[in-house]
């Protein structure tokens, strides 16, 4: 029998207790992957720690005492703040729509005097929240089939459309199929899943042509004919393709990459920057990278089995899936498998507001396994 089925749930509660409980291989795994990031932006930034690197790294150090002081909050707590979160989130993206800052052709910003707050990062939490809560209370046979999805389903619409008319398609993208992995990990019903993904399909010609901004559908045409303006539109994933061949097995060696070091590369700190990794440590680097990040998932799937909670499960898997698209849609854009959509590889990537989504992400994760006995009250209610 392991410690943690030989303690009483009172001795649980201690603070010596829940630090044992924590997955320090979990924590060593993110430190791992920052921390190449932390050496490609010294990489990418011909040999110094400004201005990314150190940046990183420092944030990194904040995200992760922030991540396990969180871990160690009672899952009723999360349990409790879930519709209070989402909902501060949504009108948060309301008032983005009435009075939120542009930048850069987009208004994706809340201006409140001393910074700016980005909602639809928020929205990223308070959505698996809220989904995991909702589903706490519903029966096997209302997740499964039935006229109450549509409550889960308008919980996803909303903030989905807010964020696309930003716009902001890569976190639209995120939010929509963050809530889809969830109601299909809840047990949604094939025939809605197959009927949703014919829709879909069916729908993606007349959206591309009338629903999406010009930027927005000459990236998709883009991604279909990259040559076909190589000097404009084609030249991200053009370059990123070139940077990814060139390192072959073994890569061109750290600091050698010629792509990211003489300025072919755009966004090389950014949305590109697991193109520097493929450039200058080939496939090997590539793959030893990828590995770190299928164990975070494996992991975090695992931990969010454990638990006793729906609650706790669903959280859980809902934000190791956001983290998962991160990947997926950032190495798939990468690779030119996927229109450029302004995603970034989480923790490898320069940025603290993705970092802060994941750790904090990574925080209900954590506290799932350090609670993973908690039993949670049923209903929909919001207390």
């Amino acid at each position: 029998m392991t410690s943690s089925a030989l303690t009483r749930p009172g001795e649980r509660d201690r603070l010596s207790v829940k630090l044992t409980q924590i997955d320090w291989r979990f924590v060593g795994l993110l430190t791992v992957v920052t921390s190449i990031g932390a050496g490609m932006l010294f990489s990418v930034a011909k040999g110094s720690w400004d201005p990314w690197a150190a940046k990183h790294l420092i944030r990194f150090g904040v995200m992760l005492a922030v991540m396990l002081l969180l871990s160690l909050v009672h899952l009723k707590w999360w349990f409790r703040a879930a519709y209070p979160i989402y909902g501060v989130a949504l009108l948060m993206l309301v008032g983005v729509e009435l009075f939120g800052y542009t930048a850069m052709g987009a208004t994706r910003w809340l201006d409140i005097g001393i910074t700016r707050i980005q909602p639809s990062e928020i929205m990223k939490i308070g959505l698996v929240l809220a989904l995991a809560r909702w589903y706490h209370g519903a029966s096997a046979q209302d997740a499964k089939f039935s006229w109450k999805l549509i409550f889960p389903i308008g919980m996803i619409a909303a903030p989905f459309l807010l964020v696309a008319h930003q716009p902001d398609l890569g976190s639209a993208m995120l939010i929509g199929l963050t809530g889809a992995a969830i109601m299909f990990m809840a047990g949604l019903s094939w025939k809605i899943i197959v009927a949703a993904g014919s829709a879909a399909v069916a729908a993606a010609v007349p959206f591309v042509l009338f629903v999406m901004h010009d930027y927005q559908r000459n990236r998709v045409l883009t991604f279909l004919n990259p040559e076909g303006d190589p000097s404009g539109n084609g030249y991200h994933i053009i370059q990123s393709k070139i940077a990814l061949g060139s390192g072959g097995l073994l890569g061109k060696g750290y600091g050698l990459g010629s792509q990211s070091q003489l300025e072919f590369l755009p966004e090389k700190h950014t949305d590109f920057i697991f193109a520097a990794v493929s450039e200058e440590f080939g496939f090997v680097g590539s793959f030893t990278v990828l590995a770190c990040y299928v164990a975070i998932i494996v992991i975090a799937l695992r931990i969010s089995s454990l638990s006793h909670s729906h609650f706790g499960r669903l959280g859980a898997a809902g934000m190791t899936a956001t983290f998962a698209l991160y990947v997926l849609i950032n190495g798939a854009m990468v690779m030119g498998l996927a229109p450029v959509v302004g995603v970034p590889m989480p923790l490898l990537s320069y940025g603290g507001t993705v970092m802060a989504t994941v750790m904090i992400g990574f925080g209900l994760v954590m506290a799932t396994r350090v609670h993973r006995y908690a039993e949670l009250p049923k209903g929909h209610g919001l207390i």
